[in-house]
């Protein structure tokens, strides 16, 4: 790659001329554009992030005004600790979805926003070992085979909840079936908001394109309000400004089960947006992993002190950067600040909250496939090979745990699919790789240094 002629302005120097990127060249993290330009690259990326960021509140019954709070403050914290060098914005984790909402269920919020916090000191502390051990030992631990499982199992075993749920009562003499989530609380706004975001998907190029998900959500609401579906009553009351609602944590043994297994995809997020911006950039960032975990875990634990999601490196955003070229961290600092001020009006968080059942059922039909095919695109660009018992055997055993959520009591503690997959899929890929090199059966290629 080319370098331009920069000149420093402040904490970055700017990009050459700072109003154009020549071709073959990047504007790496240290750098920016103009403040008007940056400005508008900055807010690009909370577009990018909005959509996603959003279902999973939406989905898990939080508050998405805190939500979208806590996001900024992290990211704020993240571009920190990582000292400018990580563009990154830290958005909701998909992977809080199922353990949320069972905790919810079960326990209330409260324990569930527990879960959180304690899912962010574990980040944090895995980071900590990190940053003084080095990498290598997240490669030896979770070998792609075992984290593109686990990715896999959480978005199958999300299936239901997309598909929705629905109580019969006998009215009548007649059985009445009533829906209020998921696809079948709305099948046909579920039906076209899914269908417009596939069609966005393949009839638009660049940013748009990249953004079907956020603009196929707001197709579906303009459709489901047309239908009457959309009550803005909490809309109208709901102020233009104040601070958004906070839930205390409070914890209960019972349920860390359900969040343990989280952590584990976390770390491989984060692995992953690391090397994807070093790939980009030319830039080697692999001393900077311990402070991109640590930063997660940081930021997912003040979310979890407040009512917040639990936090993640945002794909969405590799993508603006991808298009752009620019990865400038000046910008991530512009969508903070513009994640932050929104987070501020009630209204604004109220309006989120009154999309519709429907479209949310269509949305998830899409997100929670996409992340189970997300698990499989790390073995494909791993290049996983499944004629290997052991690979096979990891995989196979705890999709069928997370698909069917398979369940064990032990006491007072209850381990259900993703926590039960997550475990088998650790334990089973190194006993069987162990036992393999003991007897001398395994399958795996040589190593350059054994091979002769």
């Amino acid at each position: 790659m080319s370098t331009p002629t920069t000149s420093t302005r402040g904490p970055w120097s700017v990009h050459g001329d700072g109003r154009r990127v020549a071709p073959g060249e990047v504007v790496s993290p240290g750098e920016r554009l103009t403040w008007p330009r940056t400005l508008g690259i900055g807010m690009q990326h909370v577009v990018a992030m909005f959509g996603a960021t959003f279902l999973v509140p939406l989905l898990t019954g939080l508050s998405p005004a805190t939500t979208l709070f806590f996001s900024a403050i992290g990211t704020f914290g993240f571009l920190l600790i990582t000292r400018n060098r990580l563009p990154s914005y830290l958005g909701s984790s998909f992977a809080f979805i199922a353990p949320i909402g069972a905790a919810t269920a079960s326990h209330g919020q409260s324990v569930a926003v527990g879960g959180i916090l304690v899912t962010g000191v574990t980040l944090a502390i895995v980071g900590i070992v990190v940053h003084v051990a080095g990498p290598r030992w997240i490669d030896l631990t979770m070998p792609p085979v075992v984290t593109g499982t686990i990715v896999a199992l959480i978005g199958l075993n999300l299936a239901p909840v997309a598909w929705g749920t629905c109580q019969q009562d006998v009215v009548g003499g007649e059985i009445v079936e009533t829906c209020t989530n998921g696809f079948r609380a709305a099948p046909v706004t579920a039906l076209f908001t899914l269908a417009a975001i596939i069609a966005i998907t393949v009839l638009f190029k660049g940013i748009l394109g990249r953004l079907a998900i956020l603009v196929g959500v707001v197709a579906g609401y303009v459709f489901a309000a047309v239908r009457g579906e959309v009550d803005l009553t909490a809309v109208g009351e709901a102020a233009w400004f104040g601070f958004p609602q906070f839930v205390a944590p409070s914890f209960d043994v019972a349920v860390l089960g359900l969040f343990v297994p989280v952590v584990l995809v976390l770390v491989a997020e984060n692995v992953g947006h690391v090397k994807s911006v070093a790939a980009m950039t030319g830039t080697n960032l692999d001393p900077m992993m311990g402070r991109a975990l640590f930063a997660d875990g940081l930021a997912t634990t003040l979310a979890g002190t407040g009512g917040g999601s639990g936090t993640t490196t945002y794909a969405e955003n590799i993508g603006v950067m991808a298009a752009t070229r620019v990865y400038s961290t000046a910008a991530y600092w512009v969508a903070a600040a513009t994640a932050l001020v929104l987070s501020m009006s009630p209204k604004f968080g109220e309006l989120i909250n009154s999309i519709p059942a429907g479209v949310l059922g269509g949305v998830t039909t899409l997100l929670y496939g996409m992340i189970g095919i997300l698990g499989a695109r790390i073995w494909v660009q791993n290049k996983v090979d499944f004629s290997d018992p052991v690979n096979l055997t990891t995989a196979a055993v705890p999709l069928v745990i997370g698909i069917a959520n398979f369940t064990w009591h032990a006491g007072a503690v209850s381990f259900e699919g993703i926590a039960l997959g997550t475990a088998a899929a650790l334990a089973i890929y190194h006993v069987m790789r162990t036992l393999s090199r003991w007897r001398g059966t395994s399958q795996e290629p040589a190593s350059p240094a054994s091979a002769p």
